[in-house]
C-alpha cells in the first residue's frame, strides 16, 4: 500500500493518506513528548518499538472481540490502518493511583483501586486535555450515549484482556489511555496502545517501564519499552 499525502502530524505520529480512501498509514516517529508537547527529545528505536508494540496488542483485542483499525504491519514504523471519524473524548481507565489522578485529589501514588475507576478527557492540548463528564459529551454533541456506553464496555474489556496479560509477564497495569472512532457508523479502537499511552510497573520493584521515565528525567526509556515487550511477546527483530 502506497503512502501518499501527509494528512495529520501529531506529538510521535505522521499520518499519510493512500490511494484507498478507507485506510492510511500511520508512521510511528522517533519523538517523545512531555507536557502537551512541551518537550519534546528524540530516542533511536523508539518508533520502530512502538509500531511493533502497538500491532501486537491491537491483535491481541481483536482476538478478544474488540474491533480496532490495525490492517496490517507494513514497515519496521509504520502501519496500514482504517480512516476512522475519531471521537474527540479520551477513556482512561485506572487501577491504581498515579498521575493527574494523584495530583487532583492529593493522595498517594499506588493505591489500589477496588475498582477501576473510567475518566473522560477531552483530546484538546491547548486546554491541557480537561477532564469531563458524559453530560459534556451529551450537550455538547462530542459523541453520542450510544457510542460512549459502547466505549465504556469495549474499555473495560480491554482492561481485562491486558491486565491479565502484563501481570502474566510480571507486570503491573497501573492505567492506560485508549481512542475511538467511528468506522461505517461502528465504534472502533484507534490510535495507539504503547509505554506512551499507558503506566506499567514491575511487579516486584514497582520501577516505571512507561513514559513517566520520559517524563520524571529517570532514564532507561528504550531500554524500558523493550523490556516490556520482550516479557510480553512482542518481536522487535
Amino acid at each position: 500500500m502506497q503512502k501518499l499525502a501527509e494528512l495529520y502530524r501529531g506529538k510521535a505520529k505522521t499520518v499519510y493518506t493512500t490511494e484507498n480512501p478507507d485506510l492510511l498509514v500511520l508512521k510511528f516517529r522517533n519523538d517523545t513528548s512531555a507536557l502537551d508537547g512541551q518537550r519534546i527529545e528524540q530516542f533511536a528505536r523508539k518508533g520502530m518499538v512502538n509500531n511493533k508494540f502497538n500491532h501486537f496488542i491491537m491483535n491481541k483485542l481483536q482476538e478478544a472481540g474488540i474491533p480496532t483499525q490495525i490492517e496490517r504491519l507494513l514497515s519496521d514504523n509504520e502501519v496500514l490502518v482504517k480512516k476512522l471519524e475519531m471521537v474527540p473524548v479520551e477513556c482512561v481507565i485506572r487501577n491504581r493511583t498515579a498521575g493527574s489522578l494523584v495530583k487532583r485529589l492529593g493522595i498517594e501514588e499506588g493505591q489500589v483501586l477496588t475498582l477501576p475507576l473510567f475518566e473522560l478527557f477531552l483530546k484538546n492540548d491547548a486546554m491541557h486535555d480537561p477532564i469531563i463528564n458524559e453530560s459534556y459529551c451529551d450537550t455538547f454533541g462530542w459523541v453520542s450515549k450510544a457510542h460512549l456506553a459502547h466505549m465504556r464496555k469495549l474499555s473495560h474489556q480491554a482492561n481485562d484482556v491486558l491486565s491479565k496479560m502484563f501481570d502474566d509477564a510480571r507486570l503491573i497495569l497501573v492505567d492506560f489511555k485508549l481512542e475511538f472512532g467511528l468506522f461505517n457508523g461502528e465504534v472502533v479502537l484507534g490510535d495507539e496502545f504503547s509505554p506512551d499511552s499507558c503506566r506499567l510497573w514491575d511487579k516486584t520493584t514497582l520501577d516505571k517501564m512507561d513514559k513517566d521515565r520520559f517524563r520524571q528525567s529517570l532514564g532507561g526509556l528504550i531500554e524500558a519499552y523493550e523490556e516490556v515487550a520482550r516479557r510480553i511477546g512482542v518481536k522487535l527483530v
